[in-house]
């Protein structure tokens, strides 16, 4: 894409216009996910705005401490909870919202409730901002079949029965990544227009990557299918060239570039976590979709990410996903694993 090119261009192709335009692909659709989606569109241009201000609002003694006006000023993720809890509800378009930063699931007033629930992580690593690394929003979006008796056991859907997911990360650039199930599409916060510009139109993950991303830090902890793919990065025996390592350790960070590149991702069980550490509804179900959109694979170790059908709102897994023939060598260690334990 020639950016010099486009900052001239008068047709822009913006996210509104965008989600528009994949809503009058359906001719019965009445617009109520264009309308959800516009809400998150403002509640990440609302926390991009604030994770731009964060660093200066440390330095003058604000986030998390008492103002001059004796107001108790939020710390980032708690606000940014906040602002997509106000922004999903006054969308007037969901029934129930599961948030990272919430216990519990919450229940919208039955007067402003549509049809849709939406699991999302409002700021995930946000351990990271102090020192300026990428952070980011993490959504997935499910229809409910009947929001006036909607019930916990109808949020526990399997990843494939979703409609949308995406991210925002908020980087040296904030770039937002959508997919409605139609392929998966980036776009880039124009900042003098106040709009998500696409500028990444269509991606696809190669199919093979050259970049594998993993916290070698737990490698003591790993299982044998895991510390052999990891080997075999770092010391192929089929005379190609080593994987490279990138681990950023900022989920929506590392997924990102996994898209754009290829490669793989791997947050895996290990002694520590034997379950994993990821949470299943808001950062492996949307991530996983949107891999799978983009011509990728996502797998847990066991079977494909997606056909999880989960028990608890923040239950967690472990998770594999990138490039189809990474992930496929991965599978191929984990099936080995399980004929050698099968015959033990």
């Amino acid at each position: 894409m020639d950016h010099a090119a486009d900052t001239f261009r008068t047709d822009l192709m913006t996210i509104t216009r965008h989600v528009l335009n994949e809503q009058s692909r359906h001719p019965e659709s009445r617009g109520d996910l264009t309308i959800l989606l516009s809400h998150i569109v403002l509640g990440c241009k609302f926390v991009a705005s604030a994770v731009n201000k964060a660093g200066l609002a440390k330095l003058t003694g604000l986030a998390g401490e008492t103002n001059v006006q004796g107001e108790e000023q939020k710390k980032l993720d708690v606000l940014s909870n906040e602002v997509f809890v106000n922004a999903l509800v006054s969308s007037g378009r969901t029934c129930v919202l599961v948030s990272e930063e919430d216990e519990e699931a919450t229940f919208v007033d039955p007067k402003l409730r549509g049809k849709y629930c939406v699991c999302f992580d409002p700021l995930d690593g946000s351990s990271n901002i102090d020192c300026g690394v990428s952070i980011g929003t993490i959504f997935g979006i499910y229809m409910i079949k009947n929001q006036d008796t909607v019930t916990l056991e109808e949020v526990l859907q399997p990843g494939k029965d979703m409609i949308a997911a995406g991210y925002c990360m908020y980087g040296s650039s904030c770039t937002l990544v959508l997919s409605t199930g139609n392929g998966v599409n980036g776009f880039t916060l124009d900042p003098s227009l106040g709009e998500f510009i696409m500028t990444h139109p269509d991606i696809k993950i190669p199919p093979k990557g050259k970049i594998y991303s993993v916290n070698e830090g737990n490698a003591k902890n790993w299982d044998t299918p895991t510390a052999k793919y990891v080997e075999k990065c770092k010391y192929p025996t089929d005379g190609s060239s080593p994987k490279s390592l990138r681990y950023i350790g900022s989920m929506v960070a590392d997924v990102h570039r996994t898209l754009l590149y290829g490669g793989i991702f791997l947050y895996p069980a290990d002694k520590k976590s034997p379950n994993g550490k990821l949470r299943v509804m808001y950062e492996v179900f949307p991530m996983s979709f949107l891999m799978e959109e983009a011509g990728g694979q996502s797998f847990t170790g066991k079977g494909r990410s997606l056909d999880l059908i989960p028990t608890d709102i923040h239950e967690r897994s472990p998770i594999f996903l990138g490039s189809s023939d990474d992930v496929e060598e991965i599978k191929a260690l984990y099936a080995e694993e399980a004929k050698k334990a099968g015959s033990a």
